[in-house]
């Protein structure tokens, strides 16, 4: 038995690396296919063969069949079909891509209020015991000590009002409404800004559901009009041939979080910008592409200022950098009295994660 050596480097990945990288680059083309299998595959294939990714240790086809060992994917009535597994694959490795350019901070994943209250992180500070706190919080070396004041050590007893807790941080939920633009300006140029817009809006999901379980999340995609769907069919969305009717989707937003609960309700607006419809009155849909239409541009506003009075922020995270339409966000945050970013594609993920996670108010700042 022969065993051949190669000279180490930095570059250098175990077999379980280069399966990872090879899984992560296979999600993110089943982002850019809209979750079509096949098609997935047959760029992984082209991408392989043009940068030689697979060799006669670890060909294509072992590749494939390593998809199918993992649950990834599944073969039903001769066709290759992603699944749950899949899909939760698929905002995992969104989550990894966008927290790669994040700084390392000391949080585990609660909303940080400047509170104290009912919660898990203890504070330095105690107070005297009340019904309902847990026995866990009790702090014994100042309950001891109040005893001790009272009585001596001769006669040690402990009363109730020798009970001294520790104040716990305030831990905080928040309802969350996720707007993705699926309309034709998304991919309009030859420029494809739903990609990104998908992955960012996946990740954020895995991040909600795994560091923080007690949030609602709900996904609205909009075009023409708005509409709900689930966490599943997220990966599966595509651009159509649909104007942007903002106002919409802001409504429909702003019904979902009317019925929660949750102090904190908030709205994600994923866009390029320009709305260009709304619907009339009588059900008919006004739509003018060229431009900013004054008459779309007051409705969308004005559903804006509906949220605020709500008390329902609207974080808005531009994909495209045309001044005009930057204009127009300024408007719509200054009437929400919410947030807004402008990035390039590559950097939206950051602004939406590192904003969310340290839960920050702050004055409105643009950085243009």
């Amino acid at each position: 038995m022969f065993i051949r050596y190669s000279k180490w480097t930095e570059q250098s990945m175990t077999d379980e690396q280069r399966l990872q990288q090879l899984l992560s680059l296979f999600s993110y083309l089943l982002l850019k296919t809209s979750g079509d299998v096949r098609e997935a595959l047959e760029w992984m294939r082209a991408i392989g063969e043009e940068n030689e990714l697979f060799d006669d240790k670890f060909t294509f086809e072992d590749f494939v069949q390593k998809l199918k060992e993992l649950g990834y994917i599944d073969e039903a009535k001769d066709m290759l079909i992603l699944t749950t597994k899949g899909v939760q694959r698929i905002r995992q490795d969104a989550l990894n891509e966008i927290f790669t350019n994040l700084k390392k901070g000391p949080l585990s994943g609660f909303h940080e209020t400047p509170h104290s209250g009912e919660g898990i992180d203890r504070l330095s500070e105690t107070r005297p015991y009340q019904f309902g706190d847990q026995p866990t919080n009790i702090d014994l070396t100042s309950t001891v000590t109040n005893a001790l004041i009272r009585d001596g050590i001769d006669d040690f007893t402990i009363r109730e009002e020798d009970l001294q807790v520790y104040e716990t941080e305030f831990m905080t939920s928040c309802a969350t409404v996720i707007l993705l633009d699926i309309s034709h300006s998304m991919i309009l140029y030859g420029e494809d800004r739903i990609t990104p817009a998908k992955q960012v809006s996946l990740a954020l999901a895995e991040l909600i559901t795994t560091r923080f379980p007690k949030d609602k999340l709900y996904i609205v995609v909009f075009g023409d009009d708005a509409k709900l769907i689930t966490l599943s069919e997220l990966p599966f969305v595509s651009v159509g041939p649909y104007h942007t009717n903002t106002k919409a989707a802001l409504r429909l937003a702003r019904h979902i979080l009317r019925k929660e609960g949750s102090v904190n309700k908030q709205i994600f607006l994923v866009t390029d910008g320009k709305p260009s419809a709304i619907f009339e009155p009588d059900g008919r849909l006004y739509k003018n592409s060229f431009g900013l239409d004054p008459k779309i541009v007051n409705r969308t506003l004005d559903e804006a200022v509906a949220c605020r009075r709500e008390k329902i922020t609207i974080c808005t995270f531009m994909v495209a950098k045309d001044p005009y339409l930057i204009n127009f966000v300024e408007e719509l945050t200054k009437a929400n009295r919410g947030r807004a970013y402008y990035s390039s594609l590559d950097k939206l993920g950051e602004f939406v994660f590192v904003d969310y996670i340290r839960n920050r108010r702050k004055r409105l700042k643009y950085d243009l």
